[in-house]
């Protein structure tokens, strides 16, 4: 355990005394038994000491001693209990955590799943709910449970994880501790019954506590909280962002069966780079929706989904022409990586008559762009590696915008608030023409026929509740932005659920590294689920303003 474990909680006390909205702290570790709880309620009659209001949500203490003896002294609140299957299951009642609304709550095993009927699917979508709603969390997981980690903790430890959460969970938690502790002491623990009862020890040193199980554990942990820590060094508020011309693009396939391979790859690749990532899907006309069978239709909805969780920035194209597409928006976006599962075998007649499949084809026209193909059959290549060596032959990082001047590019006049149903017409008609009210300057004459032309090529009317209508425009000299709420939806978009937030963007070609910034930090503070819950009670324009102008502080 750390040697400083006293000084953890001041930089928290600091953030949960200047902060109106709910903060979270994650104590992170590489297997069960290395300390997490022990810490956290440690760190809790710590901050009750000084006279922060705190109390337990909900804390696993496994029957181990020591960690059910920190609990006393702090107050718990009851738990619900559900019966399922003849089993009676003790959950976190969070709806009893919002009542008592302490300002700190502590809430252990974040990517614990929760039984059926409860109002959310996972745990740490109650916490999210919590930290909605103003409460400080404190909270453990393992590494393991990391959604992109998911393949390469099977490939290693011969364990696949059931109980997953995004990475964006990591990613927007203020504060990371990793909780550390070498594998031989954690197997002394193990064998003196401080992690399992007697009767598990045998099988659990059998399987996952291998040594050599435990020290591949403990360096992809590491590896991941010296990641997170130089991420959030470079998301610094007061800081210069940064953005590389050498973005990470993964090809997804409506009838792939390595989809979800190739976005956990793309999500590791992306973030030791450093880079922003984007995953593509072009609907060829034998994968229209009226064609493709419910299977296939559920797939590609769950790939979908899965991209939205870990990061990605999903995009849809029609077409006929899948590596011309892909190669173009990899050229627009300035994609560096081109990441494309191993096609299946070809019929005879394409073999006798030379045609090229798609990867070949990409392959021979990529001329400039790096292309992995992944073979999901094989074991998953480590990207932390991959990316030491790219590293080395990327392009330099070049200066972008700081990250509170998209807060300050929006005002009163660049934002609507739709009470009724609307078409995509009428909302980018609407934000063009609020742009033309905010960029009074700027010639915005063909700014609604080139942003719905770019939508006729693009849906970025996307499955996660947004969209970022957008296009290039040489008349204007600045990235010209409006935002829009629809409260009853978009009516005709293509999509699985209603459409609410629109972000709006024309930006001319000089300025592409801008535009690109922006969008990022427009997806990013759009998934919130803090902003999606204030968008969600916003009923006026000044409301909505209000919430985008604190983008500088929400962003991470």
């Amino acid at each position: 355990m750390p040697q400083d474990a006293h000084k953890m909680p001041s930089t928290f006390l600091q953030m949960i005394r200047r902060s109106e909205q709910g903060r979270l702290k994650l104590y992170l570790g590489y297997a069960p038994g290395v300390g997490k709880t022990f810490l956290m309620l440690q760190e809790a009659h710590r901050l009750k000491q000084e006279g922060i209001d705190v109390a337990v949500g909900f804390v696993e203490s496994h029957a181990r001693s020591e960690t059910a003896a920190l609990v006393q002294g702090l107050e718990v609140i009851p738990r619900r209990r559900i019966e399922y299957r003849g089993i009676t299951l003790e959950e976190m009642d969070t709806a009893a955590v919002l009542a008592r609304h302490p300002q700190v709550a502590l809430v252990d095993e974040l990517a614990h799943t929760n039984p059926p009927g409860s109002k959310n699917l996972k745990r740490f979508q109650d916490v999210e709910d919590l930290l909605a709603a103003g409460i400080h969390v404190i909270s453990t997981m393992n590494v393991q449970h990391l959604e992109s980690l998911y393949n390469t903790v099977e490939g290693m430890v011969s364990v696949r994880v059931a109980e997953r959460l995004p990475d964006a969970m990591l990613k927007e938690a203020d504060e990371i501790v990793n909780v550390d502790l070498a594998p031989a002491d954690l197997l002394k623990r193990l064998q003196s019954g401080k992690i399992y009862p007697p009767e598990r020890i045998a099988l659990a040193s059998e399987n996952y506590f291998k040594p050599l199980n435990l020290e591949q554990l403990r360096e992809l942990t590491l590896r991941e909280a010296a990641s997170q820590i130089d991420f959030k060094r470079r998301e610094t508020p007061g800081e210069p962002a940064r953005v590389a011309p050498d973005q990470i693009l993964v090809c997804l396939s409506a009838s792939g069966t390595n989809n979800a391979h190739l976005l956990r790859y793309g999500s590791r690749l992306a973030g030791r780079l450093n880079r922003r990532w984007y995953a593509v899907h072009v609907q060829t006309p034998k994968d229209d929706p009226l064609k493709i069978d419910a299977a296939r239709q559920r797939m590609l909805s769950e790939t979908l989904t899965l991209a939205n969780q870990l990061g990605a920035m999903v995009f849809t194209f029609k077409g006929a022409g899948v590596v011309e597409t892909v190669l173009r928006f990899a050229r627009e976006y300035r994609v560096g990586h081109i990441v494309i599962g191993r096609p299946g075998p070809d019929r005879w007649w394409r073999r006798l008559l030379r045609f090229r499949n798609s990867v070949e084809r990409l392959i021979a026209e990529g001329s400039g762009f790096r292309i992995v193909v992944l073979d999901e059959r094989l074991p998953e290549m480590d990207s932390g590696r991959i990316a030491a060596s790219n590293l080395a032959v990327s392009k330099p990082l070049y200066p972008a915008p700081r990250k509170d001047d998209l807060a300050k590019a929006f005002s009163l006049a660049s934002v609507i608030v739709w009470d009724k149903p609307v078409t995509k017409h009428e909302v980018m008609a609407d934000l063009v023409a609020a742009m033309t009210r905010r960029y009074p300057q700027e010639n915005l004459e063909h700014a609604l026929e080139s942003i719905e032309s770019r939508e006729a090529e693009i849906s970025t009317f996307l499955n996660e509740d947004v969209a970022v209508p957008h296009a290039r425009l040489d008349s204007v000299r600045q990235v010209c932005v409006a935002f829009g709420l629809a409260k009853a939806g978009v009516g005709d978009a293509e999509t699985n659920g209603p459409v609410h937030a629109i972000f709006m963007a024309l930006y001319p070609a000089d300025l592409s590294e801008q535009y690109l910034v922006w969008m990022s930090q427009a997806m990013q503070f759009l998934r919130n689920r803090q902003t999606q819950g204030s968008l969600r009670q916003a009923s006026n324009s000044f409301d909505v303003l209000a919430l985008l102008q604190q983008v500088k502080d929400d962003v991470r």
